[in-house]
This record gives structure tokens, sequence and C-alpha cells, in this order.
């Protein structure tokens, strides 16, 4: 059985959805502000649980030339403020375990990437701070054998855990959705979360970056919440086509409110069911 528990105003594990939403990477304190509050409203409109998040570090882009991120001392900076003048609770990403005490001082979940879901001493850190922890599970990795991570996590103590697929690699340049994923990862106590966006990445296909396929956010993201998911990951941008991370597989914003009104009824009608 899940165990159910809180993050800021979102609730986990009680079959309530929560959405977790916002760019891939901190542009600016004016950007990430205005699509904290967007995404915020959107989420409160659809009468759903509502984390943001962003990073301020990404540590595992295609190319060297590629966009990281403002760095971590200012990252934070802005989620605080985010925190603060929005009213919402953040997620972001740690890379290293130096990193995991700053960051549990400002953010409300700590957040494993897929590539590094098998760094005991990393998730132990994160485990270890007191704070919420969302471990992504690697793309090289089967459904079963993610139990695994959850049982290290709670080895080091973290009793607000949570565990995101986001695609398995298919073929070189692909990745897809195992649907099979959804109720066996359940079976391990904990919520689950779907990284929708993610799962449509390219990974490397533009050569120097990774390419996405947008187009399917929405039927995936219905699929997934039809499967019973706690919650759904998704990047979301104003405009996608000028964003200096993830753009090809980010979501406009201008697609959010109709999405989560549609994921609502489907939630809403499983939960009948059930």
């Amino acid at each position: 059985m899940t165990k159910s528990f809180q993050v800021g105003s979102a609730t986990f594990g009680d079959g309530r959805l929560t959405i977790i939403a916002g760019p891939c990477v901190i542009e600016s304190k004016e950007h990430a502000t205005m699509m904290a509050r967007d995404c915020a409203k959107l989420a409160a409109d659809a009468g759903l649980d509502f984390i943001f998040k962003s990073s301020f570090d990404k540590a595992n882009r295609s190319s060297i030339k590629s966009f990281r991120g403002i760095g971590m001392d200012a990252g934070l900076e802005i989620l605080r403020a985010i925190k603060n003048e929005v009213g919402v609770p953040v997620l972001t990403d740690v890379h290293e375990i130096d990193q995991v005490a700053a960051v549990a001082e400002v953010a409300d979940v700590l957040q494993i990437p897929a590539f590094l879901c098998r760094q005991t001493d990393l998730i132990a850190a994160a485990a270890g701070s007191g704070r919420a922890v969302n471990i992504k599970k690697g793309q090289f990795l089967a459904p079963e054998d993610a139990r695994n991570i959850v049982e290290k996590a709670q080895a080091a103590g973290c009793e607000r855990l949570m565990l995101t697929e986001r695609g398995v690699s298919f073929g070189y340049n692909n990745l897809v959705v195992d649907m099979r994923s959804f109720p066996i990862m359940s079976g391990f106590g904990v919520p689950i979360v779907f990284d929708v966006t993610h799962s449509l990445q390219l990974p490397g296909g533009l050569g120097h970056a990774t390419g996405g396929l947008s187009q399917y956010i929405e039927p995936l993201a219905r699929a997934g919440v039809a499967c019973g998911v706690d919650a759904v990951f998704m990047e979301v941008h104003d405009a996608p086509e000028r964003a200096p991370s993830d753009g090809p597989n980010m979501l406009p914003l201008d697609r959010m409110g109709p999405l989560l009104l549609r994921l609502r009824d489907i939630h809403a009608l499983i939960q009948r069911k059930n």
C-alpha cells in the first residue's frame, strides 16, 4: 500500500493527482516567476495540486557547447523567491553529494536525475536531507529493478519518496514508455510520477542536442493518468522554440490548461471506478 505524505500544499499517495511542472532550466528570475505563476494558476483552475520545477544546472547536456544553466547560487536564490512570492513548493535536481545540503535549505523536493539513479552515495545523501526525494528511473533500467532504488533511499531514512518513469531506450536516439511499468512500480509502496515530456525526447537526435516529439504529450499523459499514476511531471515553456534546453519536447504553455482539465477528468473517472 502506498504511504501518503505532504510536500508543502501538495499531497502524494492518497488518490489525488499532482502536477509537477515548469521550464527545463531557470533562465531568469522574471521568466521563472512568470512560469510558476501561470502554471500554478492553471493547476488550481483544474483543481489539481501543484509543484514548480526547474533546474539551476543541466549537468548532462549532449554537447559541451549546450547551455547548462545559471548556477546553483543564483538558481537557489530564484527558487527561494518563487516559494515566497508565488507560494508554491519547488523541486530541483541535485547532481553531486556536496550540493545536497544547500539545495535542501530551499527546495521542497530533491530530484535525482535518471542517469544518476544508481549512485548510492548521492541517493543516501538526498534521502538523509529531510526533504522529499524524487528519483527518476534510468532509461536503461527495467521497472522491476527500480525496487532496489527505492530500498536504497528508504534504508538511508527517506520517508517521503517518489519514483518517476521517464521512458526507456528503444534502439538509438529514441525512447518509449512501457505502460506496464506503472502497475509494477506501484507495487513498491511509493507514489509513482510520470515524466511525460522527457519520455518524448529523442536523445542526441539533433546531433549536438536532444530532439523531441512534443505532439504526443497529450495522448501519453492521458494514458499515464489512466494507468493510475500519482503525479504527472511536465516541462512547460511559453516559447519552446526559443528555450535554451529541451525545447523540442516541452509542452507549450498555451496547451497546458486544456490538458490539465482532461487529465483531471480522466483521473476522476479512474478514481470512481476504483
